[in-house]
């Protein structure tokens, strides 16, 4: 059974800068980033290209030096140490697997640098492909083995010198998609059963929310926000957050009062909605709110509501039915309705309709 990410800090980021370039040509890949990652914890970077996400993991490997500020494993500076002596490992998007070699010796080649006995090598060997569930391929070369396959070939390759702290570059984005989501769940198990600290990047938010313990939502060489998935995704801290994660519908209100908490906002077309007030919010500010498309309920207009409109368009996803809503003030809303048989919604193009939502699934956001 997987232990809880302990308290001991594996890898420490402190105030990190690493700039590009010169002159005019100056890059700030990473902006003063700072974080901490526990001790057996899947923590994943996440964000677009060029956020800087794989720049902290190869600056946690020592294939990049940081131009200021500190990088410590497990309260020790590494800053000075080259790649071949820091206890980690790296797995990539590419699996670089050696294509005239076996499986076995694929796995085995970093102990054999190592100069460890035949003995212990041959045992290690065969754990690893035993823990990734290739022991029955071993005499393969990997041109014989499928994406999946080999990814398996090098996440075992990765973890037989025992390293402290497991990196992954994006190393499913070469799969197709039902063996991505197949791989995410194998990957956070053996995460499990190792108890190895794995960091983890990805530009997919599905595969940040499915197997992460923590993650760091990244733009512009800066951390955004750090939290559980669930934080993440239900309390986003900035609009960037919020639509890079998941979708939502962003409504540009005024501030009309706020009591207990709760702001009353005014939608342009006049209409009003309650949210969840964030500190110093006052009367007369212009703020933006969050809502996720599951968390509004799309009623006939004969029964009332908070906001009326017309279905505009409806999209079948199969498991659940997108319906974009026309409000007043040329506003439009994404409501999202499970296809279930007892939740199916009736309505068709052009139906008047009305939204509901509770204000603690409205988010108002910072910027």
């Amino acid at each position: 059974m997987k232990q809880s990410p302990s308290e001991q800090v594996a890898v420490g980021i402190d105030d990190v800068v690493k700039i590009y370039g010169e002159g005019t040509a100056v890059v700030t890949a990473l902006n003063r980033v700072s974080l901490e990652i526990n001790d057996n914890e899947f923590f994943t970077l996440l964000g677009p290209s060029g956020c800087g996400k794989t720049t902290i993991l190869r600056c946690i490997a020592g294939f990049e030096q940081v131009n200021a500020g500190h990088i410590l494993l497990f309260g020790e500076e590494i800053d000075e140490l080259p790649p071949n002596r820091r206890p980690v490992n790296t797995v990539f998007q590419h699996y670089a697997l050696f294509p005239h070699m076996t499986v076995a010796a694929n796995v085995g080649f970093g102990l054999k640098m190592l100069k460890r006995p035949a003995s212990e090598v041959s045992d290690v060997v065969l754990r690893m492909l035993r823990l990734v569930h290739m022991e029955h391929l071993a005499d393969r070369r990997p041109t014989q083995l499928s994406g999946g396959q080999q990814q398996r070939v090098a996440l075992a390759r990765a973890l037989a010198s025992q390293p402290k702290v497991l990196l992954l570059d994006e190393p499913l984005s070469a799969l197709d998609l039902k063996l991505r989501q197949e791989m995410r769940v194998e990957l956070k198990l053996l995460q499990e059963e190792t108890g190895i600290t794995f960091i983890f990047v990805t530009h997919d938010q599905e595969e940040a929310l499915t197997m992460s313990d923590r993650i760091a939502v990244m733009s512009q060489g800066e951390i955004q926000q750090i939290g559980r998935p669930r934080d993440i995704y239900e309390r986003p801290v900035n609009h960037f957050v919020a639509d890079f994660i998941g979708d939502t519908n962003f409504f540009d209100v005024t501030v009309e009062s706020i009591e207990h908490d709760r702001a009353v906002c005014v939608l342009p077309g006049g209409a009003r909605v309650m949210a969840e007030a964030v500190n110093g919010c006052k009367p007369g500010d212009s703020v933006s709110l969050s809502v996720r498309p599951e968390k509004i309920k799309l009623r006939p207009s004969d029964t009332g509501g908070q906001l009326a409109g017309r279905v505009a368009r409806p999209i079948y996803l199969g498991t659940d039915t997108h319906y974009k809503v026309q409000l007043s003030g040329d506003l439009s809303v994404v409501a999202r309705v499970q296809n279930a048989h007892e939740n199916a919604a009736s309505v068709q193009v052009g139906d008047a309709v009305v939204l509901e939502f509770d204000p603690g699934s409205v988010v108002m956001l910072r910027d």
